[in-house]
Parts: structure tokens; C-alpha cells; sequence
């Protein structure tokens, strides 16, 4: 008898011409292409974009590609079956290849162009003509839209071979960040995160990129190396790939008249960011200015509740510009990404990051990005006092709001009904001081311990007498509120569903992807069953190898504990 638990397959796709079927390229029917682009989507060098929404660009493929992994729970979600990243044309496809795509899909895909914002400051000088015109999609090629399940989803190669927007690069990208961003992807989607999903990953046998990278053993801070490494392509999956820097770009354009649609292109992306994002929150027979302003609140309450959901699991986004804030509310760019391991507020894993993307800096830099996405969708209702006076409501409640969800979620970590200042600043200041591992510590405290001997194995460091009696004097004040919350039991319980007990450690990320260099996916694809089940305990072996503090030579290791953006 078939078993009841599992979905059935009978409405599965299972062959590429089915697939093919599913496309549906909204973004290319409704919004402009480039009109200095090539109608073949041969568009493979460096040059600027001055108007339209999108570049057709026909991808690279890469050369012998063979199959590391794919996602079985996204699959299953898109109603496709596991057999299908299998085949030969769904391989070619996702690989780079679309010169034999079926009739129902065209045989190129798109890259769009972006504005680069940091920290709310504008920048142009990073794009090689000093203009703005040439930063986009350097090495992310869209190639289909498909509807499946009633829903839409966007899939992009990432690494699929330059573009206009590569300002000189290869447009590829390598099995290391490659392995990454697949599994991590998965990873936060497992944790109930919103984010971008992965698809695929293949890899070349043949072609290798080189890359600066860390020596064996290096401390070093910066790259010393470089590294050849196969060249390969994951695929992202998203509802809409519809960043704010994009619709920065189109009010920058605007903003200057840069040409006579400038105004027009910017009413469209947004039109097209609410049907994409929005469509099933925004009235579409409301009046435009209304649907903005819905968007503001909708986006504001998204982006607040993604980022307080960062901070509880330990990850930060070590390059939150607004080029990688995807304008839906979820995480995107999982390229100078790390998890907090050792509890530290300015944690931060990407060398060039700087202060302001700090673990404990993201709210405020979730900030400056709304800030530049209001400011864009404000030219919009330039001509309506009353609707710029409810737009600048929303933006000027940002802070509070993003206040309330992170007081909300630390309540929620530990467990109590509402969120206690002084307690949670004596935590921080032992969490500080004990160097406890940020997983370890919140799951043992989940067990809702009446001492501190099991909180222990979260810490870096031994401990005095006088910091254990801290510790015990806050442990007791803790299970006092417990106590007039209700049952401990359900509390507990409760806890051990937010605070996940296998989390992302680099340094047993990074055997993986070595291996995987090798042509051994075995430890892949150990991870990717270990993450993508977060919060339940597992084997004792599992236990052994994932649940436990990093050893002392990974720390200041080069590519370990600290990396560039080299991908």
C-alpha cells in the first residue's frame, strides 16, 4: 500500500518538455528591454545601460557539467520530480546551456541593472564608466519564469558567464562559494527564514576560474593566494529576483531625467514589484498612490520581522548594501554571509565589511536600505501632498517597529512572555564575558536548566567561581519569570522550536567544498541532510561531529573564520 505520509508523484514533472511548458516570462512581456540590446541576447561585454528594466543575455555554459546536488524539498515544492535534475536537457539548461531549449521557452534569460547604495550613501565611482550604468547582474543570469502550484518563481544562474553589467569580469563562479550559497540557501529556508531557495548545482569537469584565496594555515587577513578552482553554476530560485537597488536605479533616473521614460520605467518596476511580491496583500482596484503606501508598510513590516529572524539564528550579512536587499523582504547574496559562533555583537565575517554590517548593526542597516527605497517610490506621489504625508508615517516609524520585532524575538528566545530589559542586558554582558557559543548556549538554555553545569559546553572560556555565581544568579532570576509564564514543559518545548541545535560552521563547511574540488560530494551532501533538520535532535554521530565548539586552529584561520568576497 502507498504510503499515506508521502506526496504522490502522479502530478509530478517529470520530463523537460513538461517543464518547459511551466514558463511564463512576465518580466520580459511586461517591463522594457534595453533598446541598444541585441536581439539574439549575444551580450557579453562590459558597456553601459542607459534606459530599460532588463538585457536579454544568453547564458555560458560551462563544459562538462556533472551533478553535485539539488534540493528534493524545493523540488517537491515546484511539483518537480527528483529524476528530472538528472536529465540531459534539464542538466544543459541549468548548466548554462539554452541553445536547444523548447519552443515554449526562449534561448536567453535576462540581467538587470541595479543602483549601489551603502549605509544610504550613493555611490558611482564602483562602476567603470564613473556613471552607475554598468553595476548589475555581473554573473546572475535569469533564465526562466515558471508557474507551478499556482504559484511564480524566477530561476537564476548564478555563475553563468558575463554580461553587461561584469565590469570586466569572467562571470563565473567557483565550486567554493558555489557549495555555499546552495547549501546555506536550503539552510535558512530550513530554520523558517525567508530567503532564495536552491535549485541545482552542477560543475564543470573541465574549466577552472582562478580566484585570490587563502593559503594552508594562513592567518592572514586579506587573500595571499590564488587558487584555481572548477568553475560552476548553482541556480537560485525566488518569487522575483526585484531588489531595492533596482528601484533606486529607476528613481536615480528619474531624479535626473535621464531620459523622457526615466519617470514611467520607475512606475512599472514598482507596478511589477507589488504584482510579483505584493499580489496577494495589495488591493490592485486601490488607487496607485494607496498601493504604494501599502507597499511601504508591507515591506517595512517584512524587512523588520527578516532581520530580528537573523539575529535569533546567529546569521549576519556581512554586505547588506541595498543592491542585496531583495525588495520581497527576504535574504538574498549568500556570498560574505557568516553565523555567529562565538557570542560577539560586532561579529562580522567578510574583511571588507566594515563596522555598519555588524551581527548587532543589521537593524540599522536594514534601515538605511527602507530609507533608500522610500526615498526612491517617493517621487511616485510627488503630485499628492496627503499620500507623501502617509509615506513619510511609515518611514519615520521604521525604527520603532524594527525595535518591537527584536525585543519580540529575544522574548521568544528565552522563553518569556514579554521582553525584560535588565535581564537580557546582564545575558548579554555574561554572554560577552563567558565567550559562549551562540547555538550551543540558547539550545542547552532551552532545556530549561535549574543550574549552570550544561551551559557550560556552550563556553569558550573556563570560568571563575565569581562568574559561575553571575551565571547562577541570572539563571535563577530567568526561571522566576519562567514560572509565573506557565508550564515549564511547554515553554521548553516552545524554545527548542526557536533555538536551533545544528547551525552553519564554516569550518566544517569548508572539508566540502575541498572535497567537492576533488570530485567527492559525500560531505555535501552530509551537510545538506544535517541543515536542512535544524532543530531536531539527530544521530549520536551526528551529534558528535556538528554539535560542538570550534577547535582552537580555526580561529583567525584565513577562509575559516574570516574571508573576502572572492566567489
Amino acid at each position: 500500500m502507498p504510503n499515506p505520509s508521502q506526496p504522490s508523484t502522479d502530478n509530478y514533472i517529470n520530463s523537460f518538455d513538461e517543464f518547459a511548458r511551466l514558463a511564463d516570462y512576465s518580466l520580459m512581456d511586461k517591463l522594457n528591454a534595453d533598446p541598444k540590446a541585441s536581439s539574439d541576447g549575444i551580450d557579453h561585454h562590459s558597456r553601459e545601460v542607459f534606459s530599460g528594466h532588463f538585457v536579454p543575455v544568453k547564458p555560458t555554459p560551462i563544459p562538462d557539467p556533472e551533478y553535485i546536488s539539488h534540493s528534493p524539498s524545493l523540488f517537491q515544492e515546484l511539483a518537480l520530480s527528483d529524476e528530472l535534475a538528472h536529465d540531459a536537457d534539464f542538466i544543459k539548461l541549468f548548466s548554462g546551456d539554452s541553445s536547444s531549449t523548447p519552443e515554449a521557452m526562449r534561448p536567453y534569460g535576462w540581467a538587470t541593472g541595479y543602483a549601489l547604495s551603502i549605509y544610504g550613501n550613493e555611490y558611482t565611482h564602483q562602476c567603470p564608466f564613473r556613471t552607475g550604468n554598468g553595476y548589475g547582474d555581473g554573473r546572475a543570469i535569469s533564465i526562466i519564469e515558471v508557474v507551478t502550484k499556482g504559484k511564480r518563481w524566477e530561476m537564476q544562474l548564478k555563475g553563468g558567464g558575463p554580461t553587461p553589467y561584469c565590469r570586466g569580469g569572467d562571470g563565473r563562479a567557483v565550486l567554493r562559494s558555489s557549495v555555499r550559497e546552495f547549501l546555506a540557501q536550503e539552510f535558512m529556508h530550513a530554520l523558517g527564514i525567508p530567503t532564495s531557495r536552491s535549485l541545482t548545482l552542477y560543475v564543470s569537469k573541465s574549466e577552472t576560474v582562478s580566484r585570490p584565496w587563502y593559503s594552508g594555515d594562513s592567518n592572514s587577513l586579506n587573500p595571499d593566494t590564488y587558487v584555481d578552482n572548477p568553475a560552476a553554476i548553482s541556480t537560485r530560485v525566488a518569487p522575483s529576483f526585484l531588489r531595492v537597488g533596482q528601484i533606486e536605479l529607476f528613481a536615480r533616473r528619474a531624479r535626473s531625467n535621464a531620459h523622457p521614460q526615466a519617470l514611467e520605467e520607475l512606475r512599472m518596476i514598482v507596478e511589477h514589484l507589488i504584482e510579483r511580491e505584493y499580489l496577494d496583500e495589495i488591493d490592485k482596484n486601490l488607487p496607485f498612490t494607496d498601493q504604494v503606501i501599502e507597499l511601504a508598510k508591507l515591506f517595512k513590516s517584512r524587512l523588520t520581522r527578516l532581520i530580528a529572524d537573523w539575529i535569533r539564528v546567529g546569521f549576519c550579512q556581512g554586505n547588506f548594501n541595498s543592491d542585496n536587499c531583495p525588495a520581497g523582504g527576504y535574504t538574498l547574496d549568500y556570498g560574505p554571509f557568516g553565523f555567529s559562533e562565538v557570542f560577539d555583537p560586532e561579529f562580522q565575517p567578510w574583511t571588507g565589511g566594515g563596522n555598519h554590517f555588524e551581527f548587532f548593526n543589521q537593524p540599522v542597516a536594514a534601515e538605511t536600505n527602507f530609507h533608500m527605497f522610500w526615498t526612491a517610490i517617493r517621487l511616485l506621489l510627488a503630485d499628492d501632498q496627503q499620500a507623501l504625508e502617509k509615506l513619510d508615517q511609515v518611514r519615520h516609524h521604521f525604527a520603532s517597529e524594527m525595535k518591537v520585532q527584536v525585543e519580540q524575538m529575544w522574548a521568544q528566545k528565552l522563553g518569556l512572555s514579554e521582553f525584560n530589559l535588565e535581564l537580557f542586558q546582564e545575558l548579554m554582558q555574561l554572554m560577552t564575558e563567558s565567550k559562549v557559543d551562540y547555538t550551543i548556549f540558547f539550545r542547552e538554555l532551552s532545556h530549561i536548566p535549574d543550574n549552570i553545569s550544561t551551559l557550560k559546553k556552550s563556553f569558550y572560556e573556563v570560568s571563575s567561581a565569581e562568574v559561575d555565581a553571575k551565571w547562577q544568579n541570572w539563571l535563577d532570576k530567568w526561571r522566576e519569570l519562567l514560572s509565573r509564564s506557565g508550564d515549564l514543559s511547554e515553554i521548553s518545548k516552545e524554545m527548542l522550536e526557536t533555538n536551533p541545535k545544528y547551525t552553519w560552521r564554516e569550518w566544517l563547511i569548508v572539508p566540502a567544498y575541498e572535497q567537492a574540488m576533488q570530485g567527492d560530494y559525500t560531505l555535501v551532501k552530509e551537510l545538506q541532510n544535517v541543515l536542512n533538520d535544524p532543530y531536531e535532535e539527530q544521530s549520536k554521530e551526528i551529534e558528535d561531529k556538528y554539535y560542538r565548539l570550534r577547535p582552537k586552529e580555526f580561529f583567525h584561520a584565513g577562509g575559516v573564520s574570516h574571508y573576502s568576497c572572492s566567489s
